[in-house]
């Protein structure tokens, strides 16, 4: 039998709970996450960020840009393109290990337009700061 496609906030879940452990294992990436203090909220409000973003139907509330400009400077400017190849290689390990199908392909691509958005963005708050 093979992997399902990603279909329901519990998909989505798993995606993101399963992928953080990742993140939270691996050494150039946690320490940008050792502020997160409570990781069930922000796990549960991840995966209502990517559900919005695979499937158009919930609003995520929240500023994504905001958050990473703000985890960026409390590192002393250090976030780097090669932290965001790290996180979008983990994702697309996560997503190849969990699920098949147009969703997870479009979780991929929408990941790294993110990626690259937010990378971006942060180098341009450094430049007006």
């Amino acid at each position: 039998m093979g992997k399902k496609d990603i279909k329901t906030r519990d998909d989505v879940y798993l995606l993101v709970s399963s992928f953080y452990k990742k993140v939270r294992k691996d050494d150039t990436l946690d320490p940008f996450f050792d502020r997160i203090n409570d990781w069930d909220e922000h796990l549960d409000r991840l995966t209502t960020f990517w559900e919005s973003s695979l499937f158009l139907q919930t609003k995520y509330y929240g500023n994504p840009l905001e958050a990473h400009v703000k985890a960026d400077n409390e590192h002393g400017n250090k976030i780097s393109e090669f932290h965001f190849g790290v996180w979008l290689n983990l994702w697309f390990q996560t997503i190849d290990e969990l699920f098949a199908g147009e969703t997870a392909e479009n979780a991929k691509r929408r990941a790294r337009k993110m990626g690259t958005f937010l990378y971006l963005q942060i180098f341009q708050a450094r430049q007006n700061s």
